[in-house]
C-alpha cells in the first residue's frame, strides 16, 4: 500500500519552487485586463504555469497513474479506464491523484497557478479536488457541455474556481477545451451527462440561451492553462488526431466555503456536518496571502 499523500499539507519536493523576492511574486500576477476579461467572459486561457521539465514530471507520473495496478490505486476518490463506456471513444476520468504521486501532489502548492487563482477568487485559495482527462490518440472520447458547479452544489456558497492544465498541446484536432463565453451569467442548469451526447445539453436551455450558444476552442501549449467559472458552460470534442490530449485540473474554493451535505463529498472522505467550514487533511488551504488579491 503506497503512503497517503493527503498527509502532508506543503511540497514534498522542489519541483515548483516559491518566489524569493516581491518582484519575483508580483511577476506571477494577471494583469488588469487578464481579470477583467476573466469577469467578462467567465475564462483565461494561455497563463503558463508550467516549464518543460514540470510537465514531463508530470507527465511521466501520468503514466503509472492510469495503470489499475499502481500502489496507490486505492486512494484515488473516482477512476474511470474509460468514462464514455464504448472503447470506439476513450476518456480517461480520475480524481485523487494528489494523494498517489509526489508531483502532482506538489502541483497544488505551485505558486504559478496560486496567485492567479487568489487574484480570481478575491481571497485565500482552499483546495477541493484534483481530476485528470486523458483522450488517446484516433479514439478520444468527448467531454459533453456542462456547468462544474451543478456537480458540486454540496459545497455553499459558489466560490468555486477550475485551473485546466494542459499536459499536450491541446488543439480543435485533438479535442481541445471549448468554453461558452458569458455563460456563466447563466442560471445553473440540469445535469445532462459528462459524456455521451453534445447537443443533450440544448434541451435544457432556453431560446436566449440557445441564440447565445457559440462556443470558442481554447487551444494551449503544453504547461499552459485555463480558468473558468464554475457556471461556465464547456466541453470537449473527440479526439481524431494521432496525438494524445492529456490534462489535469485542479478545482479550489474561496475559504470560507462550507459543507451543504451530511454525506461523504467526497469517496471515502470523512463527512464534513452541514454548515461546517470546508478543512481539514482533504482540503487544505493552499494560499492565503491578502497582498497577492
Amino acid at each position: 500500500m503506497a503512503r497517503d499523500l493527503s498527509e502532508v499539507h506543503g511540497q514534498l519536493g522542489s519541483l515548483f519552487p516559491s518566489p524569493k523576492t516581491k518582484l519575483d511574486w508580483d511577476r506571477l500576477r494577471l494583469n488588469r485586463d487578464q481579470v477583467d476579461f476573466y469577469r467578462d467572459q467567465g475564462y483565461l486561457a494561455g497563463v503558463k504555469v508550467l516549464d518543460e521539465a514540470q510537465v514531463d514530471a508530470l507527465r511521466e507520473q501520468l503514466t503509472r497513474l492510469m495503470d489499475p495496478a499502481h500502489p496507490g490505486h486505492s486512494l484515488f476518490y473516482e477512476f474511470n479506464l474509460n468514462e464514455s463506456g464504448n472503447a470506439e471513444t476513450v476518456l480517461f476520468h480520475a480524481l485523487g491523484a494528489w494523494r498517489v504521486e509526489p508531483a502532482f501532489h506538489d502541483l497544488l502548492w505551485n505558486p504559478r497557478f496560486l496567485v492567479p487563482a487568489s487574484q480570481l477568487l478575491g481571497g485565500a485559495v482552499r483546495f477541493w479536488h484534483d481530476q485528470l482527462f486523458c483522450k488517446p490518440a484516433r479514439h478520444g472520447g468527448v467531454v459533453a457541455w456542462h456547468q462544474d458547479y451543478s456537480y458540486w452544489t454540496r459545497t455553499e456558497p459558489m466560490a468555486h474556481l477550475t485551473c485546466w492544465i494542459a499536459l499536450d498541446d491541446s488543439t480543435s484536432e485533438n479535442g481541445c477545451l471549448h468554453y461558452v463565453p458569458g455563460s456563466h451569467r447563466w442560471n445553473l442548469l440540469p445535469i445532462t451527462g459528462l459524456t455521451g451526447d453534445m447537443d443533450e445539453v440544448r434541451r435544457v436551455l432556453t431560446d436566449e440561451q440557445r441564440a447565445a450558444f457559440r462556443p470558442v476552442p481554447v487551444e494551449l501549449r503544453r504547461g499552459e492553462c485555463s480558468f473558468h467559472h464554475p457556471l461556465l458552460l464547456h466541453g470537449s470534442y473527440e479526439n481524431r488526431s494521432d496525438r494524445a490530449r492529456r490534462a489535469t485540473l485542479i478545482n479550489v474554493f474561496r475559504d470560507g466555503v462550507r459543507s451543504a451535505s451530511d454525506q461523504e463529498l467526497l469517496e471515502g472522505v470523512p463527512p464534513i456536518p452541514k454548515g461546517t467550514q470546508m478543512g481539514g487533511r482533504f482540503f487544505p488551504l493552499l494560499f492565503d496571502h491578502p497582498e497577492i488579491v
